[in-house]
């Protein structure tokens, strides 16, 4: 995969990872809300991953 569609998929993930945050904060369920975050951190966690091999998170 290219480094352009490598950052890509990163900001992409980034991106879901935000709407479930989002999607989070508006349940009323506690567990739901719960699964929601949890899914939203893995996420951001894997998109960060995705950028550091990419090189996007390289200090200019």
């Amino acid at each position: 995969m290219s480094v352009t569609g490598e950052t890509g998929r990163a900001q992409q993930m980034r991106e879901k990872a935000r709407h479930m945050t989002e999607a989070a904060e508006r349940t009323s369920d506690p567990e739901q809300r719960r699964r929601l975050q949890e899914k939203a951190r893995k996420l951001q966690e894997q998109s960060e991953q995705q950028g550091v091999r990419s090189g996007s998170d390289r200090p200019v």
